[in-house]
């Protein structure tokens, strides 16, 4: 794709795309530049090898844009548009945790995807956009994400400046080992995970703090974060983590509270395997190897009525197999769930008139959010617990 003399000598990569693609949703662009995959031809300079471009950068009349060869499958997949229906609603509206004039939380089910793409028939913001509007004109807008197969608490923005203000909150920041007590006193967003591991971390508690990286399997055709030796590596990242234990069983399993300081990809999955040696259930990924030599674990009776009870086994118009994947069955889903976030008021800051950057919002009165556990890992729960 060339940019053309008519063109804005403004316009952004990810401008352009949109218009010499209108066919492409906005979610699959923005994930191609999230994942690096865009890039640009500069007709600036003699060397004409392409290099990748980030969404915002601005583009030149001679500049060319680079796809991947993907996307051309895309235009001939029809987009079907599925007629609203009442028990899908019904099970959206079952995820709201929260809700003011300006965000709503839901608390994503295990196994849906949070953006759309090739391939990903229903995703979260589509059904956001489709159940979640309630008395808005604007559908709820993504500002962080979470892995497909992990579950709990997504925020999502229900204004443009509310949007705006999240994306500043949930942006990494740098992180600076040196000073973490001061890194601790001023983080305005704080988020706990609940993940079941393999095994037992050597120590009750403590912070992980280790370079991650990305390494290429397979002639390219795959990827996977790895800790890195070599802290100057280009694709080095520090990711810091802190931990604690908050249960544990003779059965050979541990629950681990974990509190992300950093946002890398997959950061609390490949600190959990590589860093601390106990990978987390469900993760076949980072762990196929610990659930080899998994066996078989039953659950007692009154385990098993308790499962029954969950309101959750009843309904499942998305196919997410929300029924099934706890320790008791043969191939557990990923046990890993956001259950607790505190973040600003960004509504009561907003109605006050304030300002809503990250120095701003020290100060505001803070709301905590708590997403009940899955089916699956309530059931894992009291497995271990009986």
């Amino acid at each position: 794709m060339d940019v053309k003399e008519n063109s804005s000598n403004n316009i952004t990569a990810l401008k352009w795309i949109q218009r010499c693609c209108p066919e492409l949703p906005k979610s699959l662009v923005q994930k191609l530049f999230r994942l690096r995959q865009v890039r640009r031809e500069s007709s600036n300079v003699e060397e004409q090898r392409p290099k990748r471009v980030s969404a915002k950068e601005s583009m030149i009349i001679g500049d060319r844009i680079f796809l991947p060869i993907t996307v051309q499958k895309f235009p001939s997949e029809k987009v079907v548009e599925y007629p609203t229906s009442e028990e899908e609603r019904k099970f959206v509206h079952g995820l709201e945790v929260y809700k003011d004039p300006e965000i709503i939380v839901v608390n994503k089910p295990p196994g849906m995807p949070v953006q759309g793409g090739i391939g990903i028939k229903r995703s979260l913001d589509e059904l956001a956009a489709k159940y979640l509007r309630h008395e808005y004109s604007e559908a709820p807008r993504l500002v962080h994400r979470l892995d497909r197969d992990s579950s709990g608490l997504l925020v999502m923005g229900r204004t443009q400046i509310s949007a705006s203000a999240l994306h500043s909150i949930f942006r990494e920041k740098t992180f600076d080992t040196q000073n973490e007590a001061y890194y601790y006193s001023k983080r305005i967003l704080q988020k706990k995970y609940w993940a079941l591991v393999i095994g037992c971390p050597r120590r009750s508690g403590g912070i992980i703090s280790v370079p991650l990286g990305k390494v290429v399997l397979d002639n390219g055709k795959s990827e996977r974060i790895t800790i890195m030796s070599d802290v100057r590596a280009p694709s080095a990242q520090y990711a810091v983590t802190e931990y604690r234990i908050i249960g544990s069983s003779g059965k050979g399993y541990t629950w681990l509270e974990l509190s992300p300081l950093t946002g890398r990809k997959h950061q609390l999955r490949v600190h959990c395997a590589e860093a601390l040696g106990t990978p987390i259930v469900g993760d076949y990924k980072y762990g196929w190897q610990a659930h080899r030599k998994l066996k078989h674990l039953t659950c007692s009776t009154s385990a098993l009525n308790q499962g029954m009870q969950n309101p959750r086994q009843k309904t499942d118009p998305f196919s997410l197999r929300l029924g099934n994947g706890s320790i008791s069955d043969k191939q557990p889903h990923l046990h890993l769930h956001c259950k607790e976030m505190v973040l600003p008021n960004i509504s009561l800051a907003l109605q006050q008139g304030q300002a809503v950057s990250d120095a701003d919002l020290v100060d505001v009165e803070s709301i905590k959010l708590v997403a009940p556990l899955p089916f699956h890992m309530q059931k894992s729960w009291d497995c271990l617990s009986s």
